[in-house]
């Protein structure tokens, strides 16, 4: 049989190992395309960037050499993916729902009309030089881009003050949040009927509560469901300290959000494709809203269930990539266990200690299981991530264990060893 050629537009560093592993080798052949968005000298390609001529080229370039197009990238990766696919008859999902997806005030028009109940309060602010007037949502509210990626700007702002500082930016600023939102709002103009473009922002309600991740799959329009996992915080932030498999909530309300998940993704007609919903609860009231939809895998914590599930969800996306249709197992991992823990700091201060090659690869030999991802950052792009997020990721450590006190030792073992600094104190059990 002839290996499976596909092509990975914008792979992210997960991507990257997953597919590098030898499991894939004999049976496909993968190409790459596209550039790190958020890396220097590869970012300034956005200086020139336009994605319908790089839709266009790609088209050219791999007309009947490929069997399927993937993408995990949010920011505009998986949209362009499915502006190939279709161009060139792959399976693939339909570009104009992506985007609707992928807007955040179309999104929520969307998800009023489908799920009314479970849609927060919002409205969109458009953005030019600066916003003009404060939301008639009043403060305190929840403010993000239209379109971003990492929770770019999404910030809880208590005043017009506060919300006027947040937007004031340099020229250069200005530059890059203009260069990394206009492929969106090229191909936005081409496959739907939005006037409100990725340079605007959307303040909504305050949501409190217990966030999750709802990740699976849709072919044909069937939607399988992979499984919950918790999103913690650290405390008294938005930033995500880490996330958990299996979800501690019980049975009865997962399946609450499982349902709201499937009768979301029908009702914005999402037929094809991994997708990632993110969902708050209350805990004294049980009431269940969005927070978003997110049309494509989510690479950092899919590989969860390969520890807990035995399941293999970089092989179901390659299935779908060719238009078959993923197997899904459950319960037959090596752990009942995992977690993907997120270092931070807050003092806008670099890493105080970078483990080397040879710690990390002894770190391997002890836990064959463990995979870390270093995202180290100085000078200018420290601080713009400062200011755009209110803190700075530089690693993550993906775990499993035999329970949740085991992965806790294991992850404690791991950071002593690598002197990786936790950022807001020490981490709870799990």
């Amino acid at each position: 049989m002839e290996p499976r050629r596909i092509l990975m537009l914008f792979p992210k560093d997960w991507d990257r190992v997953e597919l590098d592993h030898p499991r894939y080798q004999s049976g496909y052949r993968f190409y790459y395309e596209g550039f790190d968005l958020f890396r220097f000298p590869d970012n300034a390609r956005l200086l020139t960037f336009d994605a319908r001529r790089y839709v266009d080229r790609l088209a050219r370039k791999y007309r009947g050499r490929i069997d399927g197009v993937i993408s995990n990238n949010e920011h505009f990766g998986a949209l362009i993916a499915a502006a190939l696919a279709q161009r060139l008859g792959l399976p693939g999902a339909d570009p104009a729902v992506i985007i609707a997806a992928q807007h955040k005030y179309y999104a929520r028009c969307l998800q009023r009309r489908i799920v009314p109940g479970a849609t927060p309060r919002f409205e969109a602010l458009p953005y030019d030089d600066g916003i003009s007037d404060p939301p008639q949502l009043g403060f305190p509210c929840f403010v993000k881009p239209v379109k971003a990626t990492y929770s770019v700007l999404a910030r809880r702002v208590e005043s017009f003050a506060q919300l006027r500082a947040l937007m004031d930016f340099s020229p250069l600023e200005s530059l890059i949040l203009r260069k990394l939102v206009q492929p969106f709002d090229d191909l936005m103009r081409l496959y739907t009927p939005f006037t409100i473009g990725a340079r605007a922002m959307i303040a909504e309600e305050i949501l409190d509560g217990v966030q999750v991740n709802i990740d699976g799959y849709v072919h044909k329009g069937r939607i399988s469901v992979l499984g919950v996992v918790d999103e913690v915080m650290y405390p008294g932030t938005q930033a995500f300290m880490r996330f958990e498999y299996p979800s501690q909530l019980e049975p009865d309300v997962q399946r609450r959000m499982i349902a709201l998940t499937e009768q979301l993704l029908a009702g914005i007609d999402y037929s094809h494709g991994f997708f990632n919903v993110e969902l708050i609860l209350d805990p004294q009231s049980g009431s269940i809203r969005i927070i978003e939809i997110n049309p494509r895998m989510a690479s950092q914590i899919t590989n969860l269930y390969r520890r807990v599930d035995g399941c293999d969800p970089y092989g179901m996306l390659l299935d779908l990539a060719v238009g078959e249709a993923p197997q899904t197992v459950r319960g037959a991992g090596e752990f009942r266990a995992a977690a993907s823990f997120v270092f931070r700091r807050f003092d806008g201060r670099a890493a105080g200690s970078v483990p080397t090659t040879e710690q990390i690869a002894a770190m391997h030999r002890r836990y064959p299981d463990a995979r870390l991802m270093l995202y180290l950052k100085r000078g200018a792009g420290l601080a713009r991530e400062m200011k755009w997020l209110g803190s700075h990721r530089y690693a993550v450590l993906n775990l499993g264990g035999r329970d949740a006190a085991d992965l806790l030792q294991r992850y404690e073992a791991i950071r002593r060893e690598l002197a990786l600094d936790a950022g807001a104190g020490p981490v709870s059990a799990c």
